[in-house]
């Protein structure tokens, strides 16, 4: 792997393309991510745990979907109240119909039947229409006051939504219930007697007075049998008592080695089907005995992707496999895993945890509880968070995905890029192949100042929009042709681009530097550059001409503190962000507190050369990522559309803003409009959070209004009445008019984002390179 110096040392002669590695692969447990307790989940627990198919920004280790929130759910409180009401209810009309004192109780049946029934002496069809008749009325009872009570929701909902085995026990607690008070209650539950109207008396009564005794004893058995066993098959179906024990009865002869080899994915599935059974055996013993972590079971997987695309690579594959084990296919730094993790990661899915929604009453019941994650698919839309200093950006959002891309990035999966400030807490050094410092004289590595081209137009490009791209009064363009009529003739008379000193010289106008170019170009084969320097001579010091105000910039870099950085004599090999096609870790640290203008510059460069270097890969397989922990004075009209243009590239960027006023106001409908993904933490202004408002827009929400209305009695009684109570309340005696209705809102309103975001949270939307949405939800950064 070609890494174009990216590993070497300051100082150094260019020496073999390939890095050696950090040394020979270690043996045994990687070290244990720091955060990681000793117990764990083990590498099969991990990978069998299920993945929910969820949507932008849910976590999916292990995510359940809860139900969406039903707007007519009764409150837990106010069920069990209707159903203890109703139940009590029910109870006493029974006993007064039992008794008599409902007058008139049985007018309806006397109505339908003949009238010598209800003589003195009633025959043996009266007293059955009787025990029909109270069945009926006892049926009725139950129902009216069950639907009353709503007695099958508080049944569903305590007893069968939860899952088993909590789920067959409830049920069976009421089943257990029931038939206990259908044994024993028979006063309050006439059924019995319905039975008993219904069945031929002869049957039961046509001997002595023992043998009927006996006769009854049975049909009561029967009957207590036969409607127990009516009562509890409805509840074991809703119970699924039969799954349930069926669960127990194999999960207890079960053994742990007769799981099928396909069982789960450590198991390697796919290296069985495609016939190589040795190398599935090596990675499964390697697992088994603990050598192998995440990083190592991801690594392997997208090595043997790279397999079924080039089937060429299948014996390399399989003999380095099986001589390593887990250790095959390493980063070129040997590294298997960061010296420290801060944050939760699942790298099956490419995800890294940023907190939990909240709940909250913005956010979707189905949302509320779930963890909020995000992965190269969103990422890929590129993040902009704003919040003031102390908000949290960097500790809950910059480094966890600073952090998630190392480790795809030791996975072979993607290049990340940090800039930070000098003494920002990204990671250790040990956690990245390049850590860059300007102006820092122990600096390992140095950076490529014209980003690893040797094109002399495109090299003055992103030179001049670090330059220049911020300053109004200088178009970029003609900036750009200003350094390509210097840098493109030096090349031509050197062989590589001027040094930031020449070119400081070159751009002052000197002429003593620009005679000694001359001198060296071939009037025959560089006439084109001659004629380059002579409109340069031509156009210095004219109104407009921006070489002044480039020579000033370029200034900023020519300090003692810089001597010996951005060099191109070849005597180092800097950092190139043309590298993006290997799988690198590099963070860059900014002197920001002792040269803060020079900061501003690198950052600027820095990010032109990124969004230039993502979009001239050749192999895109790889995500390419830049994170900018402080993007103030970074972004001009020019970087904006060009982070437009990565989603084609498989690349982001992450930018963060202590506010967007550090964004000329011009630029601030195109930067929202550009970036998929939004993030605001407490404390924003109200004019920021207008702006955030507006980009995402308004929902149709339903309101109700309740206006209350005085109540004017015509009756004189009534009066007195409404005059008491007005006396003992102080209030008048009103009427509630509610109204219901769909209005248009804003999602978030200014006001709410100002105001409404606690401390530790933030609101965070989604767009993924697919244009899948998320919309704005409130998330807790500190679960």
């Amino acid at each position: 792997m070609d890494t174009e110096g990216t590993y070497d040392s300051r100082g150094t002669r260019s020496g073999p393309p390939v890095p050696r590695p950090a040394g020979p692969p270690p043996s045994g447990l990687p070290p244990r991510p720091g955060y990681a307790p000793a117990s764990g989940p083990s590498l099969r627990d991990w990978l069998s745990t299920p993945r929910a198919a969820a949507e932008p920004g849910l976590w999916r280790l292990g995510h359940t979907p809860r139900p969406e929130q039903d707007p007519d759910r009764v409150p837990d409180r106010a069920l069990i109240g209707g159903a203890v009401v109703a139940l009590l209810a029910a109870v006493l009309v029974w006993s007064l119909w039992r008794n008599g004192y409902i007058p008139h109780s049985r007018i309806l049946l006397e109505l339908v039947t003949p009238t010598d029934w209800w003589g003195l002496e009633r025959p043996e069809a009266a007293q059955n229409a009787i025990y029909i008749y109270n069945s009926l009325v006892a049926g009725l009872v139950i129902y009216g006051f069950g639907r009353l009570g709503n007695w099958y929701e508080v049944f569903r909902r305590y007893a069968v939504v939860p899952t088993q085995p909590g789920r067959a026990l409830r049920t069976a607690l009421v089943g257990a219930v029931l038939v206990w008070a259908f044994v024993k209650a028979d006063d309050l539950l006439p059924f019995y007697y319905l039975v008993l109207g219904l069945t031929p008396r002869s049957w039961l009564f046509g001997g002595t007075n023992e043998q009927n005794a006996a006769s009854l004893e049975h049909f009561g058995t029967v009957y207590h049998l036969v409607g127990a066993a009516v009562i509890l098959f409805p509840i074991a179906r809703a119970g699924d008592w039969l799954t349930c024990v069926r669960g127990s009865l194999a999960g207890g002869k079960r053994e742990p080695e007769a799981a099928t080899p396909d069982a789960n994915p450590a198991d390697w599935p796919q290296l069985r089907t495609a016939g190589q059974t040795a190398v599935a055996d090596r990675l499964m013993a390697d697992e088994r005995a603990g050598r192998m972590n995440d990083v190592d079971f991801v690594r392997i997987r997208r090595a043997w992707a790279s397999v079924q695309a080039d089937a060429s690579k299948l014996g390399r594959f399989a003999d380095a496999v099986l001589g390593q084990g887990a250790h095959a296919c390493l980063h070129p730094s040997g590294d298997r895993d960061l010296p420290v993790r801060t944050a939760t990661h699942d790298l099956l899915t490419a995800q890294v945890r940023l907190g939990r929604y909240a709940e909250f009453e913005r956010n979707p019941a189905a949302r509320r509880g779930a963890g909020a994650a995000v992965d190269p698919r969103s990422l890929g839309s590129s993040l902009l968070a704003v919040g003031p200093f102390g908000s949290g950006k960097t500790r809950h959002v910059v480094r966890p995905v600073v952090e998630s891309l190392a480790l795809q990035a030791l996975a072979g999966k993607a290049a990340v890029v940090a800039v930070c400030a000098s003494g920002t807490q990204l990671g250790h050094d040990n956690g990245f192949d390049v850590v860059v410092r300007p102006g820092d004289p122990a600096s390992v590595h140095d950076f490529d100042l014209y980003g690893g081209t040797d094109n002399p137009d495109e090299a003055a490009a992103m030179l001049a929009e670090a330059l220049a791209g911020d300053v109004p009064e200088v178009d970029v363009q003609r900036a750009a042709t200003a350094l390509a009529q210097l840098i493109g003739p030096y090349r031509a008379a050197h062989g590589r681009f001027p040094a930031i000193p020449v070119l400081r010289e070159l751009l002052d106008g000197s002429s003593a530097a620009t005679a000694d170019l001359r001198a060296r170009l071939d009037t025959d084969a560089h006439h084109s550059y001659i004629r380059e320097l002579d409109a340069r001579a031509r156009q210095s010091g004219a109104p407009g001409d921006p070489g002044l105000t480039l020579a000033d910039r370029i200034a900023v870099l020519d300090r003692p503190a810089f001597a010996g950085f951005f060099d191109t004599t070849g005597e180092t090999r800097p950092f190139s962000l043309r590298t993006l096609e290997h799988p690198l870790r590099v963070r860059i640290d900014l002197p920001e507190r002792a040269h803060p203008e020079a900061s501003r510059i690198i950052t600027r460069l820095v990010l032109a050369q990124f969004t230039s270097g993502a979009a001239a890969r050749r192999d895109r397989s790889l995500f390419a990522f830049l994170a900018l922990d402080d993007a103030t004075h970074a972004l001009t009209s020019e970087s904006v559309r060009a982070v437009q243009r990565l989603r084609n590239s498989n690349a982001g960027v992450l930018f963060t803003l202590r506010a967007l006023g550090d964004v000329p106001e011009s630029l601030h409908t195109a930067l929202l409009g550009s970036v998929g993904c939004h993030m605001t933490f407490s404390g924003v202004t109200t004019w920021d959070g207008q702006l955030f408002a507006k980009a995402w827009g308004t929902e149709w929400v339903e309101t109700t209004e309740v206006a209350k209305h005085t109540v004017f009695a015509d009756q004189p009684l009534t009066r007195a009445m409404h005059a008491l109570r007005k006396l003992a309340t102080g209030k008048a005696v009103t009427t509630d008019a509610v109204t219901v209705r769909k209005v248009e809102r804003e999602r978030w309103s200014a006001s709410d984002l100002a105001h409404r975001v606690p401390s530790g949270h933030a609101v965070l939307s989604l767009t993924t390179v697919r244009g899948e949405h998320a919309p704005p939800l409130l998330v807790d950064l500190r679960d």
